[in-house]
């Protein structure tokens, strides 16, 4: 629906003759706040004049104020893309221009147009957002968050209540045509509920720096390929209580996204990935109220599209998506129980595939921790996960060291409700008992599995390693197999043969 004030803007914008010559057509984009018109190499975005509870751009200077915040805002994680802002003028005559020399009677932001074949979105649908894609992402994600501004906040808990407080305000505007009432009511008084039980956690890490002007509305329609990398762009700048937030609410957005279209295992490959380098292991606790909220937020914006919405069968599924979402915020507000797995194996048998590929089948939305011994090593010398260390990271005390540390952190994540697998050699019978003990310490169920494969196999496989975080080579292997594992307890596996075979078989042993 147009805003009555903004009706000739909408005309003027969407004509191609507005944009000057050599543009044949004018697409547009509408979302519930903004309209968005794209000609040739040129994208314009109007912010439309309406005042919802979250947000209010019925003034003009408002939304001049938006258009010039967004721009700076958004130069952070996509300076390519934005170029400035507009205005748009009234000239004597009483005709529309941009930038002419009349009044000023609204503003446009100004960026430059991709293909939005390249949108986040639409590789997805394609099959095109690859692993290697997604642990980009995920380290793109983790260089936004480091250079983000640092708010410090002591009431983080009761800003995140006010947010499931002020969701369930828009909800119910849409009630009882959309969302039902009672549902939406059951569902803040959990989320609340939930909120209250980690209030300390929240707030400690409002004082901590983990609550940073992050980006705020991260899903996969505002990330998109430019320059063949991964590039945020949207963030919000109208309202910084959607904007100042936990680091982990963010990404949460983008897991709710993924996990809502049925692609749990690249929302797990990313948190996992995103843990290998900012080990926010306490977040775990957060994450199913998180990707609750982030669920009830999409609730509500499909149902308010839905009520606006011109196109009777358009909005019905806008309906009928409003709905999906409801029921998945309740969901993730009732996660399995925590479990532990462990996978063990000599280098080259398929470990870390293993663990990777089952994460997402295990506990809590998006899947267990992937607690990983060569990643551990490199956190305890200092270095990042990918890269190599020397001589001096392999000595029989770093190895102690790496095995305490994996213990340390499968039980921190137990203790808080996630499950984990744990990847490591585990050659040592003492190795074994030890995570043995994590699971009974916890009072968690505990599965493990042994994976061996052929010696050409597994040199072949060490050899093709490229990005790994594994420092493994063809010698090291060599040496295992000098080990005396003792009594193996654990199902062997043997994981020669295709990954997906290798897989299913791990499934089965591990009744999955």
């Amino acid at each position: 629906m147009i805003p009555d004030q903004q009706r000739d803007i909408f005309a003027f914008l969407a004509r191609p003759e507005s944009h000057g010559p050599d543009h044949p057509r004018v697409d547009q984009v509408h979302t519930h706040i903004s309209a968005i018109f794209l000609a040739g190499d040129r994208v314009l975005k109007l912010k439309r004049a309406v005042r919802l509870p979250f947000v209010d751009f019925s003034d003009p200077e408002a939304r001049r104020r938006a258009c010039e915040a967004e721009v700076a805002l958004n130069r952070r994680g996509a300076p390519d893309l934005y170029q400035g802002v507009l205005p748009i003028t009234r000239q004597p005559d009483g005709a529309l221009a941009l930038d002419g020399a009349g009044d000023a009677i609204d503003w446009v932001v100004v960026m430059r147009r991709f293909d939005e074949q390249n949108l986040f979105s639409r590789l997805l649908g394609r099959g095109e957002l690859t692993r290697e894609r997604v642990t980009t992402l995920a380290r793109v994600i983790v260089d936004y968050h480091a250079g983000a501004e640092v708010i410090q906040r002591d009431d983080n808990a009761a800003l995140m209540i006010a947010i499931a407080r002020e969701n369930r305000e828009s909800m119910l505007a849409s009630s009882p045509d959309v969302l039902p009432a009672a549902a939406v009511e059951t569902l803040t008084a959990r989320v609340v509920a939930a909120l209250n039980a980690v209030a300390p956690v929240l707030d400690r890490r409002g004082r901590e720096g983990r609550v940073r002007r992050c980006h705020g509305d991260l899903h996969l329609r505002n990330i998109c390929l430019w320059n063949d990398r991964p590039t945020l762009f949207d963030a919000i700048e109208f309202n910084d209580t959607f904007a100042v937030i936990d680091t982990l609410y963010d990404l949460s957005f983008l897991l709710m996204d993924l996990d809502q279209r049925g692609f749990r295992r690249l929302a797990s490959i990313i948190m996992n990935h995103v843990l290998e380098h900012d080990p926010d292991i306490e977040g775990l606790s957060l994450l199913p109220v998180f990707l609750s909220m982030r669920a009830t937020i999409r609730a509500h914006i499909s149902a308010t599209m839905a009520l606006d919405s011109d196109d009777p069968t358009h909005g019905q599924e806008l309906r009928r998506r409003a709905l999906s979402y409801l029921d998945r915020a309740f969901s993730y507000l009732a996660p399995a129980p925590p479990r532990l797995i462990a996978v063990g194996g000599f280098s080259g048998g398929g470990k870390s595939r293993m663990a990777r590929e089952l994460a997402p089948l295990v506990g809590a939305c998006p899947g267990a921790l992937v607690s990983r011994s060569d990643v551990l090593r490199k956190r305890l010398m200092g270095q990042p996960p990918y890269e190599r260390l020397g001589p001096e990271g392999y000595t029989p005390e770093m190895g102690h060291r790496t095995y305490d540390a994996l213990m340390a952190e499968a039980a921190a994540a137990l203790n808080l409700g996630h499950s984990v697998i744990a990847d490591a050699v585990f050659a040592r019978p003492e190795e074994r008992a030890a995570i043995e003990r994590v699971a009974a310490d916890a009072g968690v169920p505990f599965r493990a599995l042994w994976l061996e494969t052929d010696p050409e196999t597994a040199t072949r496989r060490i050899s093709s390693r490229r990005h790994n975080a594994s420092d493994a080579t063809v010698s090291v292997l060599e040496q295992q197999r000098t080990f005396d594992v003792g009594t193996l307890t654990w199902p062997r596996l043997d994981s020669s043969g295709p990954r997906r075979e290798t897989l299913a078989k791990g499934q089965a042993l591990l009744d999955l």
